[in-house]
């Protein structure tokens, strides 16, 4: 008599770990913030130690423009991932963004690497659900939970096509998205942010979000975490991902395209991988910075690691400013910034 053997199920929380830590799952070597600079400012007046990168998101202080963007919950190493984020966000006051929490409503064994707003009770705290999810049973109901599960301040949605079109389980039935975003606007007790995460939000769906009442919006534009590649390597379909590798809208054009519509709160994320790269993003029209990859090998080793990290990119951007002439991050706001000639 015959028996089968039963595969266990697949942690895809862990997986997409696993592939997101691997540099060539990154964006391209290049990066588009590449082709945009400041004029130098030979005598700007200024004293560093007077520089202020101060700012407020939600109704919180910031220390510096900084989001540390989603990244995972779910898995095992996420809690300790998501703890070393918290402490770390939570010692130099920046705001912390989490993985999509879907697993854990499906699964209260999975809440714990998600539970961390005891580590971070200060600072903004987002909650993150796939919005496509709205099509899949979630509503209100999902959407305040999430909110509650970790004391959110606002809650992501996030807009993932070209991701759950290539991911071997993904839900793919996009229809009628933004009458049901447009319902949940004026019922959920903290504010709403739609972010996409990888392809970037273009003018139009950011006037479309707008229109109906959606006031944050996250680029997470084309040139970081290329979650194209990551979802076709765990399909084993490579050359499907390689088709649309570098499909998307890049990082600063999104940033642009979404600040240019009246009313919205940009965050400007997608590939920034220095304190340089938020000064730009933020010159460009974003008004806080979202960053991931840099903070996801820190996060795996201790919250002093991510806090030494937030340090560089908050020295990094203080320098820009310097020379700049910037003395708070209102006046780099106005501070132009240039697109190099083709080269």
């Amino acid at each position: 008599m015959s028996t089968t053997t039963l595969s266990p199920p697949r942690d895809r929380k862990a997986e997409h770990i696993r592939l997101a830590l691997d540099e060539s799952l990154q964006g391209p070597g290049a990066s588009a913030f590449d082709d945009w600079y400041f004029e130098h400012n030979a005598l700007p007046e200024i004293d560093f130690a007077e520089i202020d990168t101060s700012v407020e998101f939600l109704g919180k202080k910031l220390s510096a423009p900084l989001l540390i963007s989603a990244m995972t919950g779910g898995t095992g190493l996420a809690r300790a991932i998501n703890e070393n984020l918290a402490r770390g966000a939570e010692a130099r006051r920046v705001a912390l963004a989490l993985g999509s929490q879907r697993k854990a409503l499906e699964d209260v064994d999975q809440v714990a690497s998600f539970a961390v707003r005891e580590l971070a009770p200060s600072v903004p705290l987002l909650g993150n659900l796939g919005a496509v999810q709205l099509n899949y049973g979630f509503g209100l109901d999902e959407c305040r939970a999430a909110i509650e599960m970790i004391g959110a301040d606002a809650l992501v949605l996030h807009l993932n096509v070209l991701q759950e079109a290539l991911q071997p389980e993904g839900n793919t039935n996009f229809k009628q998205l933004l009458p049901a975003i447009a319902r949940l606007v004026p019922q959920l007790p903290v504010p709403l942010v739609v972010k996409e995460v990888g392809a970037g939000l273009s003018a139009d769906v950011a006037r479309r979000l707008a229109g109906v009442g959606v006031r944050h919006l996250d680029t997470a534009g084309r040139g970081g975490t290329n979650w194209v590649r990551i979802e076709a390597q765990r399909s084993g379909d490579v050359p499907l991902g390689e088709l649309f590798a570098d499909w998307g809208i890049p990082t600063p054009d999104s940033i642009r395209a979404v600040a240019a519509v009246p009313g919205v709160f940009v965050i400007g994320s997608g590939g920034l991988r220095s304190g340089l790269d938020v000064a730009k993003a933020l010159a460009l029209g974003a008004d806080l910075a979202g960053l991931a990859f840099p903070f996801l090998t820190p996060a795996t080793e201790s919250a002093d690691a991510v806090a030494t990290r937030i340090d560089r990119f908050v020295r990094e951007l203080k320098i820009a400013m310097l020379a700049v002439g910037a003395r708070t991050i209102a006046e780099l706001q106005r501070t132009p910034v240039h697109k190099r000639s083709s080269r």
